[in-house]
């Protein structure tokens, strides 16, 4: 079909469902270089001007976006994600693509980034499927102390985080964002939210929405919900697992249920190149100095290059297909925590993946052993190297990395170590409470 003619379709779609609807704002969303959440509101007396020709606005004020001299881009809606946000009948909004003045893509919108690794994979004739395990952390937003001490899958009928999961839940599926599971973590007021595969750019849209209605539904309670991958010492931190899938049309080219573990080679080559590459993507994946405070053995997230079917302690996992469908064959990479940006990161960890592919990159040995508990000899054996160990080391390596330069263009990539390592500066020259206390008074 021509494409003009679905623009057409989905442009008459918006303003139908805007006028039945008696929709009073529409928000555009987009985000900023780390993914942050910027939006602006429009009437519906603009709706069809902003779906033609888009909105104007100033991205020398967003991160990572225009220098002040070329300061004017514009927000084109996307209108497949339009949809009437939760508890708001009148109030919609729409996920933009940042373009220059001359229609041209912009560089610095990380969205496009996504696009652009997603055409590539196209072009292979593939589509990229995405599902992520969303962890985090309700907390008293007057101490941050956790509101519970529960564990894994605890029921309690007086459990007031299950009660604002239950209801976020309701507002995630009144939004058209399918939740496959939803639970308590193992940690102390720690919850997980598992939304249901979607292709990569809904997905990548639909975490940011869904970190936005986790957060509003808590505060709504009267609680902090939080994202950040460990804010609590001693108890594992909150990770952002993602299983995926790249299929041809209906077929899932990762299957290949005669085979011995059920993946086809090409899951092989895929897997392959994600351990190939990920001490360079590790940047994008965990993109705050706090991530490596989780990234640490012991509390269940990777901290070594591996690959597994059943090991936890593996960077990369094969979860056991519940039923011999195809769709059920995935592959799970463990790394990610839920403060990333999802449009980069899917970006980098695809474009390492298809690396492996199109190489057709040899599979390691899997790795069984608990790499928690493996002495540092045994790993050097095994030729098992850590992922890095902080945010200036994971940038060093990212730095380094072609891959990561093609998949996130020139813009994103020199914006985004620059502002890392200021961050990393900042953090290694501030003097933390645990400094004080420990050396204080004894010094």
């Amino acid at each position: 079909m021509d494409p003009s003619k679905i623009h057409e379709d989905k442009r008459r779609f918006v303003l139908h469902v805007v006028e039945e609807r008696r929709i009073k704002f529409i928000q555009l969303w987009f985000t900023d270089v780390l993914g942050i959440p910027k939006s602006f509101q429009i009437t519906p007396a603009e709706l069809a001007n902003a779906l033609d020709e888009g909105m104007i606005f100033d991205g020398s004020a967003i991160d990572g976006f225009s220098r002040i001299q070329e300061s004017d881009v514009i927000a084109r809606p996307d209108p497949d994600s339009f949809t009437i946000l939760p508890n708001q009948p009148h109030v919609a909004r729409m996920f933009c693509d940042i373009v220059n003045l001359d229609g041209t893509p912009f560089d610095g919108c990380p969205r496009n980034v996504l696009k652009r690794t997603l055409e590539r994979t196209r072009a292979l004739g593939l589509t990229f499927f995405v599902s992520p395990e969303i962890e985090y952390f309700y907390l008293d937003p007057t101490t941050t102390k956790p509101l519970d001490e529960g564990s894994y899958f605890d029921l309690s009928l007086s459990d007031t985080g299950s009660e604002i999961r239950k209801e976020t839940v309701f507002a995630l599926e009144e939004t058209g964002i399918a939740v496959k599971y939803s639970h308590h973590e193992d940690g102390p007021s720690q919850h997980e939210i598992d939304l249901r595969a979607t292709d990569a750019l809904a997905m990548a849209d639909n975490i940011i929405t869904a970190r936005l209605i986790i957060s509003r539904t808590a505060a709504n309670a009267g609680v902090l919900a939080t994202f950040m991958p460990k804010p609590l010492a001693g108890v594992q931190g909150s990770g952002m697992h993602l299983h995926m899938a790249l299929f041809d049309e209906d077929e899932n080219i990762f299957a290949d249920p005669a085979s011995a573990d059920g993946l086809s080679k090409r899951a092989h080559h895929f897997i392959a190149g994600l351990l190939a590459h990920a001490g360079e993507i590790t940047a994008v994946t965990n993109q705050w100095v706090n991530s490596y405070k989780r990234l640490v053995p012991g509390y269940e997230a990777p901290a070594h290059i591996a690959w597994a079917h059943h090991n936890r302690s593996a960077l990369v996992r094969v979860p056991v297909a519940p039923s011999t469908r195809e769709e059920n064959y995935q592959v799970e990479y463990r790394a990610p925590d839920p403060a990333c940006n999802p449009y980069l990161a899917f970006s980098v960890i695809l474009a390492a993946g298809l690396d492996g592919l199109t190489k057709e990159l040899d599979l390691p040995r899997e790795t069984n052993e608990n790499l928690f508990t493996l002495p540092d000899s045994k790993r050097d054996a095994l030729d098992i190297i850590p992922l890095p160990s902080s945010l200036e080391e994971a940038l060093l390596r990212m730095e380094e990395s072609t891959l990561v330069r093609e998949a996130l263009g020139d813009h994103v990539t020199e914006w985004f170590i620059r502002n890392k390592h200021a961050e990393w500066d900042r953090y290694n020259t501030r003097i933390s409470q645990y400094e004080l206390g420990r050396y204080l008074r004894v010094l």
